[in-house]
This record gives structure tokens, sequence and C-alpha cells, in this order.
């Protein structure tokens, strides 16, 4: 009996800043959770965190972090090819060949180019042909599906129309990728209440030392209410938070607490630091594992572009058939 195929999928995690507490349940979480019904790719993008131009070691540091926070999650190798995005130079072969079907007009429509351009900042030609490279990284390896969450779904849009786009100019070669859309990811608040962003600095990071984790959760921004005062759990961000990686039992018992009063927002923040450290104890120890031992992170990250590079190459050799290369 024929075994049956899997569908392919992609996840692209941009080399910048620390893993929050949001990146880990709204997106690492349910990666993690699907490497037996998909054969999952995942790519750390180096590349894409040159628009920023940050210091070459930072931009390393960060690849290790977020390498080391993934096999710390429970990426399986042999499960999920991971690699760094600048190890399979095939990428920026198909970016350039992309960009001669693409009109700039497409590319005008981008949210990160028009977010830019109303803040007066210089936009450089790095993040104006952004969504470019983000298509090469999806079409180079014929995804079936890209999880997306819903403020990133435009960036699928456009591969699909670039993909369209080629197809039309060469004849049908590349898939046009599905998206799985992740629900969770605009549910989880950060410190001062907003969605948890990198970009906002709201993150509770869990990868970080104790000391560091305790800073950012008594940073939790909470109302003017005294320690007596009954209190509403559904506008208090620190059970929000709570309530997503405990128990539901725990979870209500800290709610009926807040509802009773004579319970404190700072007994509240200490529960939530006690109860991440506990949960997530393994997982920080393993992450600290990785990053103490970068010469076998490298080696993972080594084993999973070579296999990226095949599939990249296989590709390629379509492609440039199509265009006469």
């Amino acid at each position: 009996m024929a075994s049956i195929q899997k569908p392919s999928l992609l996840t692209g995690i941009r080399a910048s800043g620390e893993i929050h507490l949001g990146n880990y349940l709204g997106a690492m979480k349910p990666a993690i959770a699907r490497q037996d019904d998909y054969n999952c790719h995942l790519f750390i993008a180096d590349l894409h965190g040159l628009t920023t131009s940050p210091p070459a070691e930072e931009l390393r540091r960060n690849v290790r972090g977020i390498a080391s926070a993934w096999l710390a999650a429970g990426l399986n190798p042999e499960k999920t090819i991971m690699w760094r995005q600048s190890d399979v130079a095939e990428v920026l072969v198909l970016s350039y060949v992309l960009s001669c079907v693409t009109s700039m007009g497409l590319l005008e429509r981008a949210h990160s180019y028009k977010d830019a351009k109303s803040k007066d900042q210089v936009v450089k030609s790095g993040l104006f042909f952004y969504p470019v490279l983000m298509a090469a990284d999806i079409l180079l390896y014929d995804a079936d599906f890209v999880p997306v969450g819903k403020d990133q779904a435009q960036h699928l849009e456009m591969t699909r129309d670039i993909a369209t786009f080629f197809n039309e100019t060469y004849g049908e070669c590349l898939k046009l990728p599905r998206e799985i859309i992740e629900k969770e990811l605009a549910l989880i608040p950060g410190t001062d209440g907003r969605k948890m962003s990198k970009s906002y600095g709201n993150g509770i990071n869990i990868f970080d030392d104790e000391k560091q984790l305790k800073k950012q959760i008594m940073s939790i921004v909470t109302d003017s209410k005294g320690l007596a005062d009954p209190k509403d759990p559904e506008t208090c961000t620190i059970y929000q938070i709570y309530k997503l990686i405990v128990e539901p039992e725990k979870s209500n018992e800290m709610a009926d607490r807040l509802k009773a009063g004579h319970y404190g927002y700072g007994d509240a923040k200490k529960l939530l630091l006690q109860s991440i450290l506990e949960t997530y104890d393994s997982m920080r120890q393993q992450y600290r594992y990785w990053m103490e031992h970068p010469k076998d992170l490298e080696e993972q990250l080594q084993m999973g572009a070579i296999l990226a590079r095949k599939k990249a190459q296989k590709m390629m050799e379509r492609i440039k058939e199509r265009v006469g290369l």
C-alpha cells in the first residue's frame, strides 16, 4: 500500500530580538504540534533582518537565540528541516527572477513600505523589495501551506500574486501556497495591555534569566484599585496572560481571588512569574544548553541547510529551464 504524501508547510522567523511568550504560544507551539501532520520547513530569516542594518554580532546572536529556542521548544530535526536563510543562496537568485515579473505598483501596496513612508523614513531598496524576497522564500520550497497571523496575511497574498505573474509569463511552474491563519496571535496581551509584540517592547521573554523575567512581569500595567478592592479579571492583563499558561482550575482560582478583593496585583504578578518558571523550566534549560554549545547548534543548522539546499536546487532547475537561464 502506497504511503500518503504529507503536505509541506513552511515557516519563516525573522532574526530580530528575543522570543517572547506571544511568539511561543501563537506560533511556535502550534508549529511544533504540526510536525507529525506536515513535512515541515523552518528558516531563520537573517537576510530579512538586514533591512534594519543591525550590528553583525547582534544578528548572529539573534540567529543563535531563535534556533536554540525552537530546538528547546520541541523542534525535531528528523521531522522539521531548520536552516539559516542565507545558507541557501538560491533564494537570492529566485528573488531577482521574481522581481523581473513584479510591478512596482504591487510593492508600493506593501504595509511595510507604506508604514515606513508614512513616518517619513528613508525607504531603502531592501525594504521595498522585502515582499519579493519573502515570495522567493516560500516558492523556492514548493510549500503547500504557510502559517500567518491576521496582520501578516498580506505577505502571502503578495506571494500568490507574484507566483501568478510568473506563471502567466512563463507557464505553470510555481505552486500557489495556501494560508493557515494563526488566530491566537492577536489574543496574547503584552505588559502594556496591547498585543505582545517586539515592536512595542512589551514582551515577556520566556528564555530570559529570572531577574529579567521578574522585571518584565512586574512592569505589567494595572489600574489603580487598592488591595482590598474587587478586581475584574477580564480587564486584568496579569490574569489574561496567566490563564494562557496554566490549567483552567488554577486560572479560575486567580479569577475568584481578584473578584473577591484583598488580593493585590503584586501577588498576582508573583504567581505569574512562578508559573512561567515552573511551566517552562525544561524548555529554559534546553535553551541554555544550545546557547552554551554553539558548535552543536551550528551543526544542526548546517544539516538543515544541506536538505533545504537540495530542495532549492531542484526547484531552481525547473525555474531556470522555464526562463532560459
